[in-house]
């Protein structure tokens, strides 16, 4: 169980809705093609998950009311001491094992957590210190916290009621809501803009996301306008990653700001040096004529959405099946699934908050600065180490700047445009001069400092004071003058086997390991959950991610998707054989002959990981 996950939708549901779940009724709305909201007398939300059982057995109750409280609190809170220590002693996964069952104590008690103050604040309080440790955990990235998930993903599996006034409101806020995209506030959206707005989750997942959109908005939107598709289609990415540009989905493979799939034609390379995938202005591309050529399918953005996320050939005999091309009498109809009718409700509703941030409590998000790089074209394989020295940055920030590479290097048999911080274009390729181009794949480049030596450089760097000199046409024992630009003859690294190892030595540091092995600190911290940069004489460390390419099984190849949505029922295409727990997604291609869809991604419900 990941932490936070069930719990959190199990307490949500104790606290804030009760035990019994809305009945939701049928309205009846006249069909048509316009993605029209129905009304609705009552709120059908996608139903909750059992609540997870503790780990152990529940503590004795005792008579008495108060000594109850009492023994519930002492047994939640013996879980989380046993948590933290384990916590503190590096074993990560045993911590969170005892702090789901901290909180699992609670929500399986069979108390009333809402009506209970006592107990209510204590167990208020219980998931306030678990979550400082998490963000604790996120910034030393010692491998305790899971990756944070999407709207999708935290809203999935919660029960929500519709508030009476905040729906009023959000009509109203509606009215003055300037968008591209059709718009619209019913019971369904409601509930997820109350979900968003008024629980500490919901309302930090939306709030991260949107901070990181302000680094990607100018590229997408600018994409996706180029592409002549709405540029509110940016909110997809909320649901989608929470603009991650290296999300991705562990079960299902699917990757990127727009999840796709990592076999499909999309019109994005992958092979062992690049995904495009990760690319953010040529997975938007890809994305924005993705959703176009559902767009004209179907005519209508709302089903667009929805055969982004469940598949064009689903919803397409869905549409048959009722003659309805209107994703709310689907919704109604029951015959989309719960994760479907849930992906564009909780899109409009993010839509819509992003638009209003003042009433939603979203004004003051300190957002990220705009994504900005120069960049320059290399025919050859550099190493981001070699890049990162020439232009005065460091490995981890080129890596950000470049998240499509798969590797700590460019491709060396094809052209690829690498991203530099900004300004540095003119000092990349003056310094690149001075490094030959068979070597760019493992040299370094120094610029010397105050006190630096021959012999303190080539230590620092794990070559011989004697090669350093020659390549730079230097004596041995002759002096370094402040400034001097010297390059550094490291010799190439092997490749690496899946799952390299490395024993540490002494004098060995977080920093002087990754740069032995061509790789970033970030990444040998995640491959080896560590924090800080000591590190102890005979630890065995991973120092290398193997790079897994998935390719797609052979098929037959399937026919032009631009079928709209009454088509007759010869046309529909065929769908991509479905998971028996998860739903698929499908992609468009454009082969010549008819067969299955390639599936554009499978979510589940924890979303990218």
């Amino acid at each position: 169980m990941k932490l936070f996950s069930l719990p959190f939708a199990s307490a949500l549901l104790v606290l804030l809705c009760g035990c019994a779940a809305q009945k939701s009724t049928r309205a009846t709305a006249k069909p048509g093609a316009s993605a029209m909201a129905p009304t609705v007398s009552a709120t059908p939300v996608p139903s909750a998950p059992a609540q997870p059982q503790a780990h152990g057995p529940a503590p004795s109750a005792p008579s008495n009311p108060t000594q109850q409280d009492q023994a519930l609190i002492a047994a939640s809170k013996q879980a989380y001491d046993s948590g933290v220590a384990l916590y503190q002693s590096a074993q990560y996964q045993a911590a969170r094992s005892d702090f789901d069952r901290a909180v699992d104590i609670f929500l399986t008690s069979g108390r009333d957590l809402k009506g209970d103050t006592v107990l209510h604040d204590a167990f208020e309080n219980m998931v306030d210190k678990i979550n400082a440790l998490e963000m604790d955990s996120l910034q030393e990235s010692n491998g305790f916290s899971q990756q944070e998930q999407t709207p999708v993903g935290v809203a999935n599996d919660v029960t929500f009621p519709v508030d009476p006034n905040l729906l009023a409101r959000a009509r109203a806020d509606l009215k003055f809501t300037r968008s591209d995209l059709p718009l619209v506030v019913n019971d369904y959206v409601a509930s997820f803009i109350n979900y968003f707005t008024n629980t500490g989750k919901g309302h930090n997942t939306i709030e991260n996301s949107l901070a990181r959109e302000g680094r990607y908005r100018a590229i997408v939107e600018k994409t996706l306008t180029d592409e002549g598709v709405p540029k509110d289609l940016i909110y997809l990415a909320i649901a989608e990653s929470g603009f991650r540009p290296r999300a991705v989905n562990r079960r299902s493979g699917a990757g990127g700001m727009w999840q796709f799939m990592p076999h499909g034609n999309y019109g994005l390379l992958r092979n062992g040096w690049v995904d495009e995938r990760f690319d953010p202005e040529k997975s938007t591309r890809a994305y924005a004529r993705y959703i176009k050529e559902l767009h004209d399918q179907f005519g209508d953005w709302y089903l667009a959405m929805a055969a982004y996320d469940w598949g064009p050939g689903k919803v397409q005999r869905a549409v048959q099946r009722t003659g309805y091309a209107d994703f709310w009498e689907l919704y109604q109809r029951n015959v989309l699934p719960a994760e479907t009718k849930n992906y564009v409700p909780i899109i409009l509703a993010a839509a819509i908050m992003a638009k209003n941030p003042t009433q939603y409590g979203l004004a003051n998000i300190p957002v990220d600065p705009p994504l900005i790089s120069d960049t320059v074209t290399t025919n050859f394989s550099i190493s981001l180490n070699l890049v990162a020295d020439l232009v005065g940055s460091t490995a981890d920030e080129i890596q950000q700047l470049n998240p499509s590479l798969l590797r700590m290097a460019t491709p060396s048999d094809m052209p690829f445009d690498l991203h530099l911080p900004p300004g540095t274009k003119s000092l990349f390729e003056q310094r690149i001069a001075l490094v030959p181009e068979e070597h760019r794949n493992s040299w370094r480049y120094r610029t010397a400092v105050q006190g630096d030596t021959l012999d303190s450089i080539a230590q620092t760097f794990h070559v011989k004071a004697t090669e350093l000199a020659a390549v730079n046409q230097l004596q041995v024992d002759g002096p370094l003058h402040t400034g001097e630009a010297l390059v550094i003859p490291v010799a190439p690294v092997a490749a690496a086997s899946q799952h390299m190892r490395y024993r540490t030595r002494r004098g060995d540091t977080i920093v002087t390991v990754a740069d032995r092995f061509g790789v970033t600190t970030g990444q040998l911290r995640r491959w080896n959950r560590i924090a800080g940069n000591h590190l102890p004489v005979g630890r065995l460390l991973y120092v290398s991610q193997p790079v897994r390419i998935r390719h797609p099984r052979s098929r037959r190849s399937s026919t032009s998707r631009k079928t709209h949505a009454s088509a007759s029922p010869g046309r529909v295409p065929q769908a991509g054989s479905p998971s028996s727990k998860h739903h698929k997604k499908v992609a468009a291609t454009h082969s010549s002959t008819q067969s299955g869809q390639h599936p554009r991604k499978k979510r589940h419900k924890n979303g990218p990981q």
